[in-house]
């Protein structure tokens, strides 16, 4: 999913300025987490009817893009 800024937004009000599928409180971390618990799509989806597919794919494009541009600075000892 190339569009995830059209589904993932950041307001300082909502869950203390974390990454959020828009129009919930549900972070980015929250999905991640349950993917990360071997939640399913489905079960996901079936827990949370607010959410749709294409809200999962954006946060993963989130978690994506976020990796991509990290940078790691490395510090010799």
């Amino acid at each position: 999913m190339q569009n995830w800024q059209e589904r993932i937004s950041l307001n300082p009000e909502i869950r203390f300025g974390k990454p959020c599928i828009t129009g919930t409180r549900i972070t980015v971390w929250d999905i991640l987490g349950w993917l990360a618990s071997d939640m399913s799509y489905d079960e996901i989806l079936e827990d949370f009817p607010e959410l749709s597919r294409a809200d999962i794919l954006a946060a993963l494009a989130f978690a994506a893009n976020r990796e991509e541009n990290t940078k790691i600075l490395i510090t010799a000892v």
